[in-house]
């Protein structure tokens, strides 16, 4: 009897070990990962690090020498249209990646004329034409090798297949099926790296795709969760305690009973943009985008959860909070923009923050913990389609003027559907406590229409005008307080600052413009400090790190993308391109396509 309950004993305390060893080895991984991110010889998120700070402490380039800086070297992809997100650069290995088909490039940062090694898939080419907005991708993430699998480079590709690549051979590991293109589902995002999880969004709003969210295991793809953002409770990943900090937000069987009859099936709210992550908390943040179709009367109610922040346990993928900035949607304000997490005293209080600069014009920061609106706050003054947001309700107070329906063409919308941000990754510095934006400057006349829904086809359903914005130019770069809502400088642009922004303990901004420049803003005040024509512009957003002791810039260079869109398909009626061609009709003028990326240091 003795020995048999010893023997039980020693079971449960094997089985305890065992999955202690399991947490340890995850937490380890994912350390190793913070740690890479800190180190200022890597680059190894798109994010630069779990914060999504986009943010180096090298001051090596600073105010007083950046005039100094000089091309170095280049590489081109071989591939034309958007290159959006940036190369990723891990033990003096750089990473580059291509629009479709989604080519992958390793150079030695010692020899960067020589290609280490490549990987160019095949992919079905009916993905183009279920594309929305040119056939970019994001970027590629990192995941450092532990006992179980080897270091490993991951992307999604354009036909729906998430792809897992020996990041020192570049040999295919695994592949799966993510999204599936008959319906319309493509995969454009970055994946991103947390614990043994390689997590993935999805897109493809614009064809009726209902948007999830997917964590595969890094080890063999196998599937941990899958989370929507429509339909029942149990889809969407809400259980007990959802919300319960702030319940006027919503809580439960909101993803169907908002919506007529089945329309969340076919209802958007795909994720294709950025995440961030919290590793105390073990949680993950990122936004859901548009319901479907753009015709508002076409689908009653708030349309819950599409435009909505998520907090989720990383583990599970279980809603902490769901906070739904823009109800019944009327203008295509996406909302998977960026997440930039800070830690700052609010209301005298060290607080945990999560601030997004959203498509519909506005800025909300949330404590990351519960959910709790801490403020919200317009982009630009020239916003109008919503008067405020009232922070205790969390709801916008809307101008009746700018909404759309059916029979009425609706003028003068500030922002367009474009928002005045759209998928640049910004930054933040954490000394300044200052945020760091490019944003759009654009506005539209909006007019719906019906239409039926037909799987993999076209579901929008409203025809758009865009031009530029009141204060004339399609673009700014901004600094702002994200508690406050002070903004602190602006500069305006002659097109959209598309690609984002990267902050430097030198003082410095740097960031693409559409038109073909790298530039880099004293951050300090605004003022422009230097800047270099490239072959092609910019979507993308600048990276930077230190090899053999020496600083580097390096930024993407290729035009297409949403914005570029007429001129690299060749469009002229200003109503193509979702609205596109029409604000972005000069822009042919200034530059042509290209792709690659170009390496900027001190002479």
């Amino acid at each position: 009897m003795q020995m048999k309950k010893f023997a039980q004993n020693m079971g449960t305390a094997v089985l305890v070990s065992s999955a202690l060893i399991a947490v340890s080895q995850q937490a380890s991984a994912n350390k190793r990962l913070e740690d890479l991110s800190e180190q200022n010889t890597n680059w190894v998120m798109q994010t630069k690090d779990y914060d999504a700070s986009h943010y180096s402490s090298m001051y090596q380039i600073n105010i007083q020498n950046v005039h100094k800086l000089k091309p170095v070297w280049s590489f081109s992809t071989g591939v034309l249209n958007g290159h959006e997100g940036g190369p990723l650069v891990v033990d003096g290995i750089m990473y580059v990646h291509s629009p479709f088909p989604n080519n992958i490039f390793a150079l030695d940062l010692n020899e960067p004329d020589k290609i280490l090694w490549e990987y160019k898939p095949k992919q079905n080419p009916a993905a183009r034409a279920v594309a929305c907005c040119d056939v970019v991708n994001r970027g590629l993430a990192y995941a450092p090798g532990t006992k179980d699998y080897p270091p490993t480079i991951f992307q999604d590709q354009l036909d729906g297949h998430v792809v897992a690549i020996n990041a020192k051979t570049g040999k295919l590991i695994w592949k799966m099926e993510n999204s599936d293109i008959a319906m319309g589902s493509t995969l454009t995002s970055a994946p991103f790296v947390a614990k043994d999880l390689v997590i993935v969004g999805s897109a493809g709003a614009e064809l009726g795709v209902r948007g999830y969210a997917t964590a595969y295991k890094i080890k063999d793809g196998s599937q941990v969760w899958r989370v929507y953002a429509t339909g029942p409770d149990e889809d969407i990943g809400i259980g007990k305690g959802f919300n319960e900090d702030n319940p006027h937000y919503g809580q439960f069987g909101l993803g169907t009973k908002t919506w007529e009859d089945d329309a969340w099936k076919i209802g958007g709210g795909t994720n294709w943009g950025w995440y961030a992550y919290d590793s105390d908390l073990e949680m993950i943040y990122y936004g859901s985008g548009n319901p479907a179709p753009w015709n508002e009367t076409m689908r009653p109610g708030d349309n819950k959860w599409t435009m909505t922040i998520w907090g989720r346990d990383v583990n599970t993928g279980k809603a902490k909070f769901g906070y739904q900035k823009t109800p019944h949607d009327e203008w295509d304000y996406a909302g998977v923009n960026y997440m930039g997490l800070s830690e700052q005293m609010v209301d005298g209080k060290m607080t945990k923050l999560l601030t997004h600069p959203d498509r519909n014009g506005l800025v909300y920061t949330l404590n990351r913990e519960n959910g709790d609106l801490v403020n919200a706050f317009k982009i630009d003054d020239t916003v109008n389609w919503v008067k405020k947001v009232d922070l205790k309700t969390g709801l916008p107070i809307r101008d009746p003027e700018y909404s759309t329906h059916m029979d009425h063409e609706a003028k003068g919308i500030c922002p367009s559907a474009m928002g005045y941000h759209n998928q640049g990754i910004e930054s933040y510095d954490p000394v300044k406590k200052t945020f760091f934006m490019g944003t759009n400057h654009i506005c539209m006349d909006w007019e719906p229409f019906m239409l039926p829904y037909r799987a993999g086809q076209f579901f929008v359903g409203a025809t758009l005008n865009m031009y530029p914005g009141p204060k004339g130019t399609l673009g700014q770069v901004k600094a702002m307080d994200s508690v406050t809502g002070e903004f602190k400088w602006e500069i305006a642009e002659k097109f959209a600052v598309w690609g984002g922004t990267m902050a430097t303990a030198g003082d410095l901004v740097f960031y693409g413009t559409l038109d073909g420049y790298i530039k880099a803003l004293n951050s300090k005040n605004g003022e422009e400090l230097w800047k270099f024509k490239l072959p092609s512009g910019v979507i993308g957003h600048p990276i930077t790190y230190k090899h053999n002791g020496k600083q580097y810039i390096s930024i993407y260079y290729g035009v297409g993308g949403w914005p570029g869109v007429g001129l690299v398909f060749d469009l002229q009626d200003p109503t193509a391109g979702l609205g596109a061609v029409g604000a972005f009709k000069e822009l042919a003028h200034y530059t042509q396509m290209g792709g690659g990326v170009m390496t900027f240091a001190l002479d």
